[in-house]
């Protein structure tokens, strides 16, 4: 790991009309508008599904390195996230991230500790950590 602060570089360009384009060194372009809920069209990544998109992401990434770490057993993870926009003393903000965890882990693996795991991994994620948000974490361990 590289020694902290951290620095994260993105541009964005666009025209009047257009969509954005979103860019970074050595990552590929992605193409963002509003969403529906404000005007924009259908099938494009926004901001605001983005940063929803990136508390899965920080969750599971998260969950990864502390299941390493603990020597935890699994197979596969998913996280459904669902980020709640509403409108507080006059200001648009997301209030509220809903987590869905659902992990497969191998036969004799610790239920228990898997558990722990998933909720350590939502607290410790650094996007939800950087947000002034409620959050909520559902988990499925199963199995296989």
């Amino acid at each position: 790991m590289h020694a902290y602060p951290h620095h994260y570089r993105a541009s964005g360009s666009a025209d009047t009309t257009s969509t954005v384009t979103l860019t970074g060194a050595g990552l590929p372009d992605l193409v963002t508008t509003a969403p529906p809920e404000f005007g924009g069209p259908e099938g494009y990544w926004s901001p605001e599904a983005l940063l929803t998109a990136s508390v899965a992401d920080c969750f599971i990434l998260t969950f990864r390195a502390i299941a390493r770490a603990s020597k935890l057993d699994w197979t596969h993870i998913e996280c459904d996230a669902t980020g709640t926009l509403d409108r507080v003393e006059r200001v648009t903000r997301f209030t509220r991230f809903d987590l869905k965890a659902r992990l497969q882990v191998p036969e004799g693996t610790d239920v228990e500790k898997a558990e722990k795991i998933l909720h350590k991994s939502e607290a410790l994620c650094l996007i939800t950590a950087s947000l002034n948000t409620e959050n909520h974490l559902e988990t499925e361990v199963s199995v296989a």
